[in-house]
């Protein structure tokens, strides 16, 4: 028998393309021309994804005359800001009890800007007209184990003590929201989280930005940065960028400035998107009436949501690091990994027997070791980073391009003196260190799955050394 539906699982991803949904479509802006001359500008940006893009716009908001020039090594948003599951969430420190445990002191700040954060995405979205279905629903995190429902209690009093609209639901009411007989409970942050396109909110920020005059060269890697008479060069392979300030936003790819790579991981994430549900099939899992996002409380979790047209994104569980970080092409495709979401889909869902999957895509994602965003600089502040948003960059790298302007521009704000924005995560070791340690981590956390939530010797060590992992 399970043998049996081992292949129907299988066979549901039969003509699933190997690329991401996001971008597989018509409407995907034709790229610029690259950079083949020397030029100067007033602000440099490295990097197209969301990271860089806000980077440039709310610069050129804040000052309409500043020319920004922005260069991306192959398309605007064509990596992790154009294939990811699209939760835009108000948190900067990669939920609240991350947050909690590592920022106790500035946790109440932290939440206020990060909730002005995500109403401030909003405002740009209808102010610029971008066209990216933002629907901000909120997320349901389930209980697949009982251990969990009080992690969700935990949770739920953590929010309302913030003052939040949260709701606490037995395993009868989220029933009645989902239907799924693997949720024993749920906890429903109702505001904290936008649903929306990814990749179309990476291309009407890359709209925005030309509309306001950012000068945008797509197709040009930066190879190296050298310095010269107050400004840094930024060397590509047919031309140059002269600026005295730069904004470093390569997420978890190897940019110019090795110093940051000793900060960061790349880990492989794994999604796959299925075909429109019917009328009849939508109403079998009854989703439909409030589309928020959805998780569940697992150490090695899953998310998933709703498209505009009613397809499902199922994604997460596995996070693979490979020796030496490596980032190639063929990585963001492991049929194992796509096997393994296939039959955790239908064991979710098992009234969608039947329904086939049309997309199946991986790519990186930058993580730290405090799992939420860090901050740097280097040439005496004139070229400053921001990186390891660890999967929340939806919504926090448009928080990361204002303290990153903030920085560049000698602004105290009160973002600046966040302790969050002034401290940095440990480096991680050198391999093979990083991979033994990674592997043995991934190895505890399904462990811990299996048995309570019961965290091994290993993962109180991490704990211990501000390298605990949550989620």
């Amino acid at each position: 028998m399970q043998a049996k539906a081992s292949k129907l699982w299988a066979s549901a991803l039969s003509e699933a393309a190997p690329t991401p949904y996001w971008t597989d479509r018509p409407d995907r802006p034709a790229p610029t021309e690259p950079l083949t001359t020397a030029t100067d500008a007033d602000l440099a940006v490295i990097g197209g994804g969301y990271s860089g893009l806000w980077t440039a716009l709310i610069a050129k908001e804040r000052n309409p005359g500043t020319d920004v020039v922005l260069v991306e090594s192959a398309m605007c948003g064509h990596a992790a800001s154009g294939r990811n599951g699209g939760f835009c969430a108000a948190s900067l420190t990669h939920g609240l009890a991350n947050g909690m445990d590592r920022f106790p002191d500035e946790i109440d700040d932290l939440e206020r800007m990060g909730r002005e954060n995500l109403d401030a995405i909003a405002a740009a979205i209808r102010r610029y007209g971008i066209d990216c279905d933002f629907e901000r629903t909120g997320e349901l995190e389930v209980a697949t184990e009982p251990h969990q429902l009080e992690w969700l209690q935990e949770s739920h009093d953590a929010a309302v003590a913030l003052g939040y609209r949260s709701e606490l639901l037995t395993a009868a009411e989220v029933q009645n929201l989902v239907h799924s007989p693997t949720y024993l409970g749920g906890w429903w942050d109702r505001d904290g989280v936008a649903m929306l396109d990814p990749a179309r909110l990476a291309w009407g920020l890359r709209r925005a930005c030309l509309e306001s005059g950012v000068r945008i060269y797509e197709g040009t890697p930066v190879q190296r940065i050298s310095k010269s008479n107050g400004k840094l060069t930024m060397h590509t392979p047919h031309g140059e960028v002269r600026a005295p300030r730069v904004a470093l936003c390569t997420s978890a790819f190897q940019g110019p400035l090795a110093k940051v790579s000793r900060h960061v991981v790349p880990v492989y994430d794994y999604a796959l998107m299925t075909e429109p549900l019917t009328e009849e099939q939508l109403e079998s899992i009854g989703w439909g009436r409030h589309r928020m996002g959805l998780g569940d409380a697992s150490y090695q979790f899953h998310y998933y949501r709703l498209t505009s047209d009613n397809r499902i994104l199922f994604g997460g569980y596995d996070a693979i690091y490979h020796f030496g970080g490596k980032i190639a092409p063929d990585l963001e495709y492991n049929e194992e990994t796509f096997e393994r979401l296939s039959e955790h889909f239908f064991q979710t869902f098992p009234q969608l027997d039947g329904l086939r999957f049309t997309h199946r895509w991986g790519g990186i994602i930058d993580t730290c070791g405090r799992f939420c965003a860090f901050f740097g600089s280097a040439y005496k502040g004139r070229l400053v980073y921001a990186a390891g948003y660890t999967g929340l960059g939806v919504g926090a790298t448009r928080f990361g391009a204002e303290v990153m302007l903030d920085k560049l521009y000698g602004l105290d704000t009160e973002r600046t003196r966040l302790r969050m924005v002034r401290s940095r995560p440990l480096p991680m070791p050198p391999e093979p260190f990083r991979s033994v340690g990674i592997n043995l981590t991934r190895w505890s956390l399904a462990r811990a799955d299996a048995h309570q939530g019961r965290r091994n010797l290993w993962l109180k060590a991490m704990d211990a050394t501000g390298l605990g992992f949550d989620s």
